[in-house]
């Protein structure tokens, strides 16, 4: 049975390039930086869970919920073969349950923070947008884009930044842990125009606040889909 299952909906993606050392100390062991066309990227995501359940139960007053995070990629080698995952700076949920439960069992990072999210279509036009709220700060990610889907393309950078299907996560400097996420191939909206108002040094760290004067790279819609993150496994170095 899988750890949890739910739906991750309308994924808002931020692409930033970054410096490969400023990510070095995040690495877990094990794992490598995982390039698009040679440059790394960290990427501000954000997205609604849907229909949550934790070992097949549905937990009460946890089903539905907002996430944001900052992310960047990895790959990891295996009887010759590279799987390519993610590595959370930060995540960001409204129920400090969901923080507990994640930190505990998969010693990620996360946070829990006041939030809230809009989704609306106006003619033509989809807009998406995620709220949070730190030290009495609302920041916001909102993204105006097609009302329609469309396919992903094979070999883009929007299908390496949604196609990576593994979880790392440090737990210290000999042992990470390694989670399968479960999803089929996304398809995405075509972005028009967007809005990121947040102080990535005081939310992510000052290892980040460089991104405060830093336009992404690109930035992204995806639809999502039904998800299931299966039990973790141990990897030493």
């Amino acid at each position: 049975m899988s750890f949890l299952t739910a739906e991750w909906r309308k994924l808002a993606i931020a692409n930033y390039a970054i410096d490969k050392e400023i990510l070095q100390p995040f690495v877990p062991v094990g794992t490598e930086l995982d390039l698009w066309n040679d440059t790394c990227y960290v990427s501000l995501i954000g997205f609604l869970f849907k229909n949550t359940r934790l070992m097949g139960i549905a937990v009460p007053f946890h089903a539905n919920f907002e996430e944001v995070n900052l992310r960047f990629y990895v790959r990891y080698k295996e009887n010759g073969l590279w799987k390519r995952g993610v590595v959370f700076i930060k995540e960001i949920v409204p129920k400090f349950a969901l923080s507990f439960v994640a930190n505990t069992i998969y010693n990620e990072n996360y946070v829990t923070m006041p939030m809230s999210h809009h989704w609306s279509e106006e003619g033509d036009e989809r807009i998406v947008a995620y709220h949070w709220k730190f030290k009495k700060e609302w920041y916001k990610f909102t993204i105006v884009a097609d009302r329609e889907l469309s396919v992903i393309a094979s070999g883009s950078e929007t299908e390496f930044i949604t196609e990576h299907y593994w979880g790392y996560a440090r737990h210290n400097d000999k042992v990470t842990n390694e989670y399968e996420v479960k999803h089929p191939k996304w398809e995405q909206y075509q972005v028009k125009d967007y809005s990121i108002e947040v102080d990535f040094g005081l939310v992510y760290g000052e290892h980040f606040t460089f991104l405060n004067g830093q336009a992404p790279v690109s930035v992204m819609l995806a639809e999502g889909s039904e998800i299931s993150v299966e039990k973790k496994r141990i990897i030493t170095s």
